[in-house]
């Protein structure tokens, strides 16, 4: 599409590219090439030119230099607990199988009020309507320069919205962690709404993973300006017991059976809460490295990364056909491990990752000596532990991050 419509050339000389969604289908379906939720996820040429695209109408996009995404920030590790009405039969807060699931829980136990601070909630507005018009300012990623940009009639979703006493809270939820998500999916709502009602509209990022209902306030300090959101509120929540003390895991390394290293490359994956993730998403169907990367917040060389990961701990297996990509797929270790509460799941993880000697060596010696052992001692641990074709000085570097990251996770589960 860029070649047929010389759009870098256009960018250069216009500013931005106006594509239409009958012009993108000629190359691919337009919700695979416009819906890029995470920047991680954008197209090399957007990456290599700093570009964005955002729909403007009903079948519109522009492409332009444009800052579209945010990190997400982290305000507060501790978990508040919460649970279900005891009248409440057909909800149950273990099998989570949907973002409406997710939301509907929350509700029904109070989490929602709770974190909202607000009264007599009452689900409002929710699905697809759209945005009517309004203009904004979009910080430019090539200069200093603010782009303004007018939205007229767009198609907008929003996954739930929950009206109060004091506000409307308009909230996007996901199952699937990212290390940012697209403003555009707060900001468009947010602009339709606060122009309709007088009340303050509060607009909610909403994550649930691996037990844990994970819920971000923000405000938008200029409702004209795409880029000035400030998370305001952070909070998590679980239905389950999350209280893993530091003796039971020194228990699992103490008396774990070291398992030979597989013939699977060594881990190169620091998210260990990713790598649990990835398992919940296989749970429910298999799935390709291109299938994982369309879908959720991985690139190609990180799909490859964390299956591989995944795999090495016998969580993940793949099968091949001929001809096929391969589909990776969750192992009766993986279902049984995924499908456990809260405490067993977490206690069943820092077991597949103590079987390593690497792994256990490391946080044995940490726990000895009160910090993290250095790079290069961990690299010597590396040497003497047979891992799988590991052979220059960098590799092993490189990997030596997991294992930090890894056994740090191993610690943290202990401190939420």
């Amino acid at each position: 599409m860029f070649q047929e419509y010389e759009v870098l050339s256009h960018i250069e000389k216009n500013g931005s590219f106006i594509v239409s969604a009958a012009q993108m289908r000629t190359f691919r379906e337009p919700r695979l090439m416009a819906k890029i939720d995470h920047k991680i996820n954008l197209p090399q040429i957007f990456t290599d030119n700093n570009l964005a695209i955002l729909p403007i109408s009903r079948g519109e996009y522009i492409i332009a230099h444009m800052e579209a995404y945010q990190p997400f920030q982290t305000l507060d590790r501790m978990i508040t607990k919460a649970s279900l009405p005891a009248h409440i039969q057909s909800l149950d807060a273990s099998h989570i199988s949907s973002e409406a699931i997710a939301i509907n829980c929350a509700l029904a136990s109070g989490i929602l009020a709770d974190f909202l601070e607000d009264e007599d909630l009452i689900a409002t507005v929710s699905g697809r309507m759209g945005s009517g018009e309004f203009s904004f300012g979009i910080q430019n990623t090539s200069s200093d320069a603010v782009n303004q940009l007018t939205v007229a009639n767009a198609q907008v979703e929003i996954d739930a919205a929950f009206e109060g006493i004091h506000s409307l809270s308009i909230i996007e939820a996901k199952m699937d962690l990212a290390e940012d998500f697209l403003i555009r999916q707060l900001y468009y709502p947010y602009r339709i709404w606060h122009s309709r009602i007088s009340k303050p509209v509060h607009p909610i990022f909403f994550v649930y993973s691996n037990g844990i209902y994970h819920l971000y306030k923000y405000q938008f300090q200029n409702p004209t300006y795409y880029n000035s959101l400030e998370l305001i509120k952070h909070k998590s929540y679980s239905f389950e017991d999350t209280n893993i003390q530091l003796s039971e895991i020194q228990e699992i390394a103490t008396k774990v059976q070291i398992v030979p290293e597989p013939h699977i490359p060594f881990p190169q994956a620091n998210n260990f809460d990713r790598v649990i993730n990835l398992c919940e998403i296989l749970d429910t169907h298999e799935l390709s490295c291109e299938q994982i990367t369309e879908e959720y917040a991985f690139d190609l060389r990180q799909a490859d990364y964390y299956t591989n990961a995944a795999r090495y701990l016998g969580l993940v297996d793949k099968r091949c056909s001929d001809g096929l990509p391969s589909l990776f797929y969750l192992t009766a270790k993986g279902k049984k491990i995924i499908n456990s509460n809260y405490k067993q799941r977490h206690l069943a993880f820092c077991t597949a990752i103590l079987q390593h000697e690497v792994f256990r060596k490391v946080f044995i010696r940490y726990m000895d000596w009160g910090v993290t052992p250095t790079i290069q001692e961990i690299m010597n641990i590396m040497h003497r532990s047979h891992l799988y074709n590991l052979k220059s000085e960098n590799t092993y570097k490189r990997r030596s991050s997991t294992v930090i990251a890894w056994v740090t996770w191993i610690i943290r589960v202990t401190q939420l």
